[in-house]
């Protein structure tokens, strides 16, 4: 009897367990679907597009490597902070992984509201004073 219990009890928890992930899964699918992509590339030294203007939202970001020879990145952080700091980067529009040459990846959700924001790749290294406006 016991035993049976244990399986019961077993098999309940596995299921409660297996629907909880189920449901973190489509919340992220919803964030992604919802989001808009603000794609940006990189070459040598630079990103090719040096400005921007965004409404408020939630976006994903897309990094392109464009021929650098090596692997790129991509920080994003709100102007007047300093970009030295990893704590002040938004941690969310990391690429998931370093973009290799010819490739892309993107970043998690990530919610930007009123204000300015610098971007920049410490492996590239590109310039610090590339902006995106968010109205």
């Amino acid at each position: 009897m016991k035993k049976i219990i244990a399986v019961l009890v077993l098999a309940v928890g596995t299921v409660l367990s297996l629907s909880a992930q189920d449901k973190m899964m489509q919340k992220d699918k919803m964030m992604k679907s919802a989001s808009k992509t603000i794609s940006l590339e990189q070459t040598s030294g630079e990103f090719t597009q040096k400005q921007m203007t965004v409404s408020e939202g939630t976006y994903v970001f897309e990094i392109s490597n464009n021929a650098v020879g090596h692997n790129v990145g991509f920080v994003l952080v709100k102007k007047g902070e300093d970009i030295s700091n990893p704590e002040n980067h938004i941690k969310t529009a990391y690429v998931t992984e370093q973009v290799a040459d010819g490739k892309k990846q993107m970043s998690n959700p990530t919610t930007l509201v009123k204000g300015e924001y610098v971007y920049f790749c410490p492996l590239n290294p590109t310039a610090t004073d590339n902006t995106l406006t968010v109205e």
